[in-house]
């Protein structure tokens, strides 16, 4: 079951990636390229560096005269919605420009798509953190979960969800909503609880910071995927048969932070000082966060396919990768 096309086949059907270059957009498109004969193009909101196989257009979703134009003129067939603002902290001290940029943006995006009178599939990537603070009983979260959105950020994903579910029921759009669980890997950014404890090891690997690691709250358990398996359930559902559902996208293993911070210290073998820092303390911190993806693995045959360990070993090396090259 699926509408992705054989490689030997001439047609190039349009696909569109709103957030082409953030983490997840960057390894979506990179999968995409890979695997189908897709024609891609990426949408970000700045200039951004090209990627192979794809062009990338600069195109702020907030205007949207411009987002209108640039749907009407390419046409999507599929589009894959991945642009927000995506830091916790930063939509706790900005909370309307968070939800203008990722609310908003979406509106827009669906709006354009109505008036060029289109009808593509849409892949809109909501979040696990619109669950909040789950009952013990009630984990791992199934989609039926209600919301209970514990910071703007949440609040901003739990009405892209609602809106997608809105259009799909109002407009009869062909949407489909994800909520993906933690995700890391490399490429992503440091603000990120994986990918600042390795770049801060491999700083202290390449002597260019002291021997003292910064944590947040070491106590909270998450659901860790690696974004390369992320990215392949959202490429999955991208399906008519699909309109108008939802799917959780997670590995239903709830890890303690310290858990991931002692596998990243078996990967070197230098010594450090482990302090808290109350600069990474969330007041609104969620204990456990953990999902079920059973009904994405029966709708589609997904499984995670990157261990864990590994998916640890492969952030670590891009940030010794990135801090080597900065020399």
């Amino acid at each position: 079951m699926s509408d992705w096309p054989d490689a030997g086949e001439p047609a190039r059907p349009r696909i569109l990636i709103t957030g082409a270059s953030g983490f997840a957009g960057r390894h979506l498109a990179g999968h995409l390229i890979a695997s189908t004969n897709w024609d891609i193009t990426g949408l970000q909101s700045h200039a951004a560096a090209p990627l192979n196989g794809a062009r990338m257009l600069s195109c702020d979703l907030l205007d949207a005269d411009l987002t209108k134009r640039v749907i009407a003129h390419h046409e999507p067939e599929i589009i894959f919605h991945l642009a927000a603002q995506a830091y916790v902290p930063k939509a706790v001290a900005n909370p309307a420009g968070t939800l203008t940029t990722n609310v908003i943006g979406q509106v827009n995006l669906l709006e354009a798509c109505r008036a060029a009178r289109l009808d593509p599939i849409i892949v809109i990537v909501s979040s696990a953190d619109i669950y909040g603070d789950v009952p013990a009983e009630a984990t791992p979260i199934r989609e039926t979960q209600s919301f209970r959105p514990r910071n703007p950020y949440a609040v901003s994903k739990a009405a892209q969800d609602l809106l997608g579910l809105q259009y799909a029921l109002s407009y009869g759009m062909r949407i489909v909503r994800v909520r993906p669980f933690n995700h890391i890997g490399p490429g992503q950014n440091d603000r990120f609880v994986v990918s600042s404890l390795a770049r801060q090891i491999a700083e202290i690997e390449a002597r260019r910071a002291d021997p003292v690691l910064l944590v947040g709250n070491l106590e909270a358990r998450r659901d860790f995927l690696d974004v390369r398996d992320v990215v392949r359930a959202y490429a999955l559902v991208a399906q008519a048969d699909f309109a108008g559902d939802v799917f959780n996208v997670a590995s239903g293993v709830a890890r303690p932070i310290q858990s991931v911070l002692d596998q990243l210290l078996r990967l070197t073998d230098v010594q450090v000082d482990v302090h808290e820092d109350p600069a990474r303390l969330r007041p609104s911190d969620i204990p456990v966060l953990v999902g079920n993806a059973t009904k994405l693995r029966e709708a589609t045959g997904w499984q995670p396919t990157v261990a864990f360990e590994q998916s640890l070993a492969d952030t670590l090396d891009d940030w010794r990768r990135r801090i080597a090259s900065s020399r």
